[in-house]
């Protein structure tokens, strides 16, 4: 049961008016005071206007927690709601105020009256959180998908959300995995799925639809891949079971593919160990804001199964990473280009162009093979030869382990700062230096 900070708050207020009461009511002799007297007088003056205003700042918040809770909505959530003047209607429900987001642009959570939540994924769906025992409300729009609570039979297949189950502790609601025991990085994930806690339902393009049904699946969060085999979608939709759609990728800001965590908190009522967990990471990466930044380009990229250059959007979380850990991403460019993916495919002509001069180029192979070696990467193109990285000897790799890795982009981040300022590869968590040969 979440504490009642209403209950906090009063007895508060009701120590600080006892001390005040207490400091008004001693009265002097009568005699002039000296000036040690006056001293104490004139501290304790200051004390006791201190502590109304303190009582008077109490109360405040208690008349706010008060008014929340009489509306619906607990005490400790509350204290985690702003403003929403923005709030979408839903029938029948009063909405109380939306989820305080620092770097998150693409969703909104809106609290309701009963413990209901709305939340917006932006240009992609609203799904209304329907609390334990209780009935999506009458006249609710078509357009609105329905999760019922608790969500505890769960068809995971969005990678990098397993990460934030576990940081909430909540891979228990996890009853169903799109990737195998072998696929996980996450040793959890990886335990659960020997130990049979977690079943291998067929990845996101094949799900065993036979499974989602006999587990009674309650929902199935996919990544933005799932976009790219819509009729796998509508089946899922036709066993009605909701489909949510993650698009932390989407983010610009490193920090706010972590602050998802608070959706999922939403989803799970577990908003104050999200909020907690997220302002540790917020932490992490406010204690590498001053990085100096040293000027060396690096290109973060890889090698398509076609031939073409796959590199991040120049707003994408990537090259902001590189920029806090005190880099140039090689791509300044890039926002321009049409296309809805985080990512942008090029020619090699293209890429060469652009990235021959960097200092550093780091492969992405969170979704190819990682490479080993240089010759492995010339081999995928002989121009490779001539960038000034290769002959240099800065060619590095990120893993597999880095996609998956939602809760700890500040390890990331240093890694970058280690590699542009000659730090020891022993220290560094996701980067790996390729070898010449």
């Amino acid at each position: 049961m979440k504490k009642n900070i209403y209950q906090k708050c009063s007895r508060m207020t009701a120590v600080f008016l006892a001390a005040a009461m207490l400091l008004t009511g001693c009265g002097g002799s009568g005699d002039t005071p000296s000036a040690s007297e006056k001293a104490e007088s004139t501290t304790r003056e200051s004390t006791d206007t201190t502590k109304e205003t303190d009582s008077a700042d109490a109360k405040k918040d208690t008349e706010k927690q008060q008014d929340a809770e009489q509306k619906g909505v607990s005490g400790d959530t509350a204290s985690y709601l702003t403003d929403a003047s923005d709030a979408p209607e839903v029938a029948g429900l009063t909405c109380q105020g939306k989820l305080k987001l620092e770097y998150a642009d693409c969703f909104d959570v809106y609290y309701y009256e009963d413990d209901y939540q709305l939340i917006d994924v932006h240009d992609s769906a609203q799904y209304l959180l329907v609390p334990e025992g209780a009935e999506a409300p009458e006249g609710l729009d078509d357009s609105i998908i329905v999760l019922q609570k608790p969500l505890d039979k769960i068809y995971l297949a969005a990678s990098s959300t397993m990460a934030l189950f576990r940081a909430l502790d909540s891979l228990d609601n996890i009853k169903m995995s799109g990737i195998d025991a072998s696929g996980w990085y996450i040793e959890e994930a990886k335990q659960a799925m020997e130990d049979g806690k977690i079943q291998f339902a067929g990845k996101y393009s094949e799900p065993d639809y036979e499974m989602l049904v006999d587990q009674d699946c309650d929902v199935a969060i996919e990544s933005t891949m799932i976009l790219h085999t819509p009729k796998v979608q509508e089946m899922i939709e036709d066993l009605d079971i909701p489909v949510f759609i993650d698009r932390s990728s989407y983010e610009t800001h490193p920090l706010a593919r972590t602050e998802w965590i608070k959706l999922y908190g939403a989803m799970l009522d577990k908003e104050e160990e999200a909020y907690s967990f997220f302002n540790e990471q917020a932490k992490v990466i406010g204690d590498l804001k001053d990085f100096k930044n040293t000027e060396k380009t690096v290109a973060f990229f890889f090698v398509s199964t076609d031939g073409s250059i796959v590199v991040r959007r120049t707003q994408d979380y990537i090259p902001s990473m590189i920029e806090l850990a005190g880099g140039r991403y090689v791509f300044q460019d890039l926002d321009s280009v049409e296309t809805t993916s985080a990512s942008v495919s090029m020619s090699m002509e293209e890429f060469y162009a652009a990235a021959a001069d960097a200092d550093y180029l780091v492969y992405n192979a969170t979704i190819d093979n990682p490479i080993q070696s240089v010759d492995e990467l010339v081999a995928k193109n002989e121009l490779f030869e001539d960038f000034k990285a290769v002959q240099e000897g800065n060619v590095w790799c990120v893993g597999k382990y880095m996609y998956q890795a939602t809760d700890i982009v500040g390890q990331l981040i240093t890694d970058f700062h280690l590699m542009l300022t000659d730090g020891d590869e022993k220290d560094m968590t996701f980067l790996t230096k390729v070898s010449d040969k």
